[in-house]
């Protein structure tokens, strides 16, 4: 396959994947065809694209020919002549912009309620996302096995319970919205610290969970927890590409190259941030994913005010009592310089044990104890992070702060 060829099938598959599932899914009601049409329209990209040129218009290209493999299936079995008719209106994507969007509806589909929570994350990384059963099976820290039934059972769950594809009626949708927005929270951290592999961020995951929490937005623009996620994920989004330096390696918070930041984006994460404070329930106040904004707003404009993001991720404790919440207080209170009040918050983490095994826990416990000047718990904490580190980045990175304990100022 020729690179030009190569190049626009990953394009495609990364931004048209999900639209043509989704359309798919919403018509036949079947996950597994809806996949497997998809799966073949684009073997079929691979195999006439690099002699017959890219089409104008890959996603409508797809489209039709994911249609037509669907088609071909059920014809095979007279018994499904009704979803046949079903498939009669699908001719191509509607263009951007166009107000409907199935990916939508398949998203409210795979966070149904019915489904067991890790269920509906590993649905929407597979039906949505895109992601292979192997590397949703790395994100959650199980056999490609175990999670390839996992899935079998989730599909056979939508299929079984008869869990329609479609935007919930309005009435529903105070109580379904939460849900969704808390998949596509998880995806996005997925793609911002990959759990596993030798890449720390995953651009398409990042990428996908923008889009979605766009979509979401666009449906219900006044809640006030809709507005907070789109505007964490954008400002979260917009420093993606400073994260990593040469070689993929860990470039630090405060020694990332704010101009290489994704100003436009900023710009729109603080307005919705904004926006999100505003419309928070007068006797709520602002919720969790509106609060995360605003601690995200402060790193978006460095240099941030440790203080206001300790304060912030206080008041987030009180909306969403989290231990790693609390964790990320206690770095807030070091970064402030009270490292005190931050040990004295970490020591509880730590005899709690709910967090033993987490390594954001240990490595900030290294930083407390070498900014406190006690290399040799430094040493120590830092090596039971790396024992805990799955990413080769993250290791990498936590292993170069252990060797720099014996000169300080590399810290």
């Amino acid at each position: 396959m020729t690179a030009g060829a190569q190049a626009a099938l990953d394009r495609a598959f990364r931004e048209e994947w999900a639209s043509v599932v989704a359309a798919l899914a919403r018509r036949l009601r079947d996950l597994d065809l809806a996949e497997d049409a998809a799966s073949d329209a684009f073997a079929e990209a691979a195999r006439t694209w690099p002699r017959d040129g890219v089409p104008a218009s890959p996603g409508a290209w797809l489209t039709t020919v994911a249609r037509r493999r669907a088609l071909d299936r059920l014809r095979r079995d007279r018994r499904h002549a009704e979803r046949v008719a079903a498939l009669a209106d699908l001719r191509e994507p509607p263009p951007p912009g166009a107000g409907h969007d199935d990916r939508l509806e398949l998203l409210f589909a795979c966070c149904h309620p019915s489904l067991a929570p890790e269920a509906r994350i590993a649905l929407t990384l597979r039906a949505v996302a895109g992601l292979t059963t192997a590397e949703i099976a790395r994100a959650f820290l199980v056999d490609e096995h175990a999670m390839a039934q996992r899935l079998l059972r989730a599909k056979a769950k939508v299929a079984r319970a008869g869990i329609p594809f479609r935007v919930p009626p309005p009435e529903e949708l105070p109580d379904r919205l939460g849900q969704v927005l808390h998949v596509v929270y998880l995806v996005f951290n997925e793609g911002w610290a990959a759990s596993r592999g030798d890449a720390l961020v995953r651009r398409e995951l990042c990428t996908e969970a923008v889009q979605l929490a766009r979509l979401v937005h666009g449906l219900l623009p006044q809640d006030a927890e809709a507005t907070g996620l789109l505007a964490l994920l954008l400002l979260l989004d917009a420093r993606r590409a400073t994260r990593t330096g040469e070689g993929g390696a860990f470039v630090a918070p405060d020694a990332q190259d704010a101009t290489a930041w994704d100003r436009p984006r900023i710009d729109e994460g603080l307005a919705l941030t904004a926006a999100a404070f505003a419309s928070a329930p007068r006797d709520h106040g602002p919720g969790p994913y509106a609060l995360q904004a605003a601690i995200a707003a402060e790193h978006a404009q460095p240099p941030p005010d440790w203080t206001r993001i300790a304060t912030l991720y206080a008041a987030l404790a009180r909306r969403q009592p989290s231990p790693v919440v609390e964790l990320n207080q206690a770095v807030a209170l070091t970064f402030a310089d009270r490292l005190d009040e931050g040990r004295t918050l970490l020591d509880r983490l730590k005899e709690d044990g709910r967090l033993d095994r987490y390594q954001p826990l240990h490595a900030a416990d290294a930083e407390l104890h070498r900014r406190s000047g006690d290399h040799e718990r430094a040493r120590a904490a830092y090596d039971r992070a790396i024992a805990l580190s799955a990413n080769a980045v993250e290791r990498a990175e936590l292993v170069r702060r252990r060797e720099a304990l014996s000169a300080p100022d590399r810290c």
